[in-house]
């Protein structure tokens, strides 16, 4: 019966009020219409009740806001926190935002434990989007670059060179050595 749409829900469940103010036993009419006899029996304590409004198909499923982890209160701080800092700014071994660093501030801030999964979950609801580091710098000039390139790093390079260093190379994501 879950698999039909709301009307013929309805429709079905006015069929069992109707059988059964004519006198048909629950067995019968869960034979008749393909319910289970505790569901017609259900449905009929539900119609003496409520009346017709029992009939109407109601919301499935948990309520909204209904057996949240973190309370609202909670879940505005860690947004706003996400939102105005990064996460070395809180003390956080993250340069950027993940679900593991909005966990590990969720945990700090609110002493709620939450899974990987569950966080991912909560950002999504709040409005965050998962994002990929764009490989360069959108704000970069290249004129600036070009020289850096060959004067600067050229000097950098020959310096390290005669104090036998190397040069690295590293950002969020990894490290290279050139």
């Amino acid at each position: 019966m879950r698999k039909l749409p709301a009307a013929a829900q309805e429709e079905r469940r006015r069929q069992v009020i109707g059988l059964r103010r004519r006198g048909m036993s629950y067995q019968a009419i869960a034979e008749q219409v393909g319910l289970s006899p505790t569901g017609v029996l259900n449905l009929c304590h539900r119609f003496v009740a409520e009346g017709a409004k029992g009939l109407v198909s109601k919301p499935r499923g948990r309520k909204p806001g209904e057996q949240r982890l973190l309370n609202p209160a909670q879940g505005a701080e860690v947004q706003e926190l996400i939102r105005r800092h990064t996460p070395d700014e809180l003390g956080l071994p993250f340069a950027l935002w993940n679900r593991a660093a909005a966990r590990m501030l969720i945990a700090r801030r609110c002493g709620v434990e939450l899974a990987v999964r569950t966080v991912g979950k909560y950002l999504v609801r709040w409005g965050f989007t998962a994002q990929k580091p764009i490989r360069r710098a959108y704000e970069q000039d290249p004129v600036a670059v070009r020289r850096w390139s060959r004067q600067d790093y050229p000097a950098i390079v020959k310096r390290a060179k005669r104090a036998r260093g190397i040069v690295v190379w590293g950002d969020e994501r990894r490290c290279a050595c050139g």
